[in-house]
């Protein structure tokens, strides 16, 4: 019988590209993938460590496979296993912990590892992280997330990523067309681009020569590689998201009216804590633009509460910036002490509690925003790519401006754009 392999993704969109990936790697060296709630003979966690949550999860899952399925194989690798290897070995349960350079060689690792022993640590000094690889998810056809870019150069404060994944590197424009082409024929209507810093696209070094492209080139590229209907960029620094990109997103078919731009803070106090390359003024500048081209945009908002030094006023100057910008939507972070982080030793922190409290205010900006949002296209029509059938027997879609409609299951649609009146 072949072994079964069951897989788990915490964090961020990448990583769910790298979880399929991965998955992938395993098939094809003869395991059999299950659910992961079922008992299988390897459990991969696949983690971030962004926040303090993450970490906590992972541990959490890790116990769950120990009550299911004690005799099981289980792997750790993603940004915690790279940060905290040895106290993830420590964790009852995990044989093998996988850092940054050996996760794609896991079906080799695998062969080596016998249940029972000492956990195994296969990782490396990040410095030596260079490296590119690609990947993508596959879970369903419709909607694809695929990897161009890793690590990043930039050190902003609060942020361990450069620790967890390396420096700045991408793939070759010429193999991401290559990548699509391959998804298309397997029939996904959207990719959404991904990766740490996504505007860096083009630093690094590929196939061992230095890279000249950027991430403008990548798009405008894209844009003419038949079979694909629908693009989404996942995430964009505003510094990196050039009038430019703009501008050809306003007049494309292909790339969708739909911007996640990183925020963080709404003051320019905490923005020069944070080490962020921005200011205030230039986020406005960036949402003006966007909304002047495309009114109909949905622009998405990461912003991170609680951060040290952030005073009652520091938080109301950012609730007021969101307040008044015209966004659709808020993802909200509270922030954690990372280790080796610069943050980690400002003062004064915040209270957790206050955090709590700071987050749960941006959480109900954020719903009023996108039902503000919602509503104004009511009545219109769009075209929504549908997915497949939910456990409720419903099927849910997005409008090319990310509108989320839900509907009963209509086999019809599974897969397909449809010109929808909201």
């Amino acid at each position: 019988m072949n072994k079964t392999v069951a897989l788990h993704t915490l964090g961020c969109k990448l990583n769910f590209s790298e979880t399929s990936s991965i998955g992938r790697l395993l098939e094809n060296d003869g395991f059999e993938k299950r659910d992961f709630d079922e008992v299988a003979d390897v459990y991969v966690i696949n983690t971030c460590s962004v926040t303090d949550n993450a970490d906590k999860e992972c541990r959490m899952l890790v116990r769950r496979i120990q009550r299911k399925a004690p005799g099981a194989m289980v792997v750790i690798t993603g940004c915690y296993a790279q940060l905290k290897p040895q106290e993830i070995a420590a964790i009852p349960g995990v044989d093998l912990v996988l850092g940054a350079a050996e996760k794609f060689n896991i079906a080799a690792h695998l062969k080596e590892v016998t249940k029972g022993d000492s956990a195994k640590i296969c990782s490396c000094d990040i410095e030596d992280v260079n490296e590119f690889t690609a990947s993508h998810s596959i879970n369903d056809r419709t909607r694809i997330f695929l990897k161009v870019q890793d690590g990043c150069d930039y050190n902003c404060s609060f942020c361990t990523i450069p620790m967890a994944r390396g420096k700045s590197r991408s793939d070759s424009i010429s193999n991401v067309i290559a990548n699509v082409e391959a998804i298309a024929a397997q029939g996904a209507k959207e990719i959404v681009l991904t990766g740490i810093n996504l505007g860096d696209f083009g630093k690094g070094f590929t196939g061992g020569k230095k890279n000249e492209e950027d991430f403008f080139d990548l798009v405008k590229e894209l844009d003419e590689v038949d079979g694909i209907e629908r693009y989404r960029i996942s995430s964009i620094e505003p510094n990196l998201l050039s009038n430019d990109i703009i501008e050809f997103v306003s007049n494309s078919k292909k790339f969708m009216p739909h911007f996640h731009i990183p925020l963080q803070s709404g003051s320019d106090k905490i923005l020069g804590l944070m080490r962020r390359r921005y200011k205030k003024d230039l986020y406005t500048e960036r949402i003006g633009l966007i909304k002047t081209m495309m009114p109909h945009c949905c622009i998405g908002v990461d912003v991170i509460v609680g951060f040290p030094g952030e005073t009652d006023a520091d938080f109301q100057e950012t609730f007021n910036f969101l307040h008044q910008l015209d966004i659709s939507y808020l993802h909200v972070f509270t922030y954690s002490e990372r280790t080796n982080t610069l943050a980690a030793d400002m003062k004064p922190v915040v209270p957790v509690g206050l955090r709590n409290d700071r987050n749960k205010l941006l959480r109900n900006l954020s719903y009023q925003k996108m039902q503000y949002f919602t509503n104004a296209h009511i009545g219109q029509t769009r075209k929504v790519l549908f997915e497949t059938k939910n456990k409720n027997g419903m099927m849910e879609g997005y409008t090319d401006n990310y509108i989320k409609i839900t509907t009963p299951f209509n086999e019809v649609w599974e897969n397909n754009i449809i010109e929808w009146k909201i």
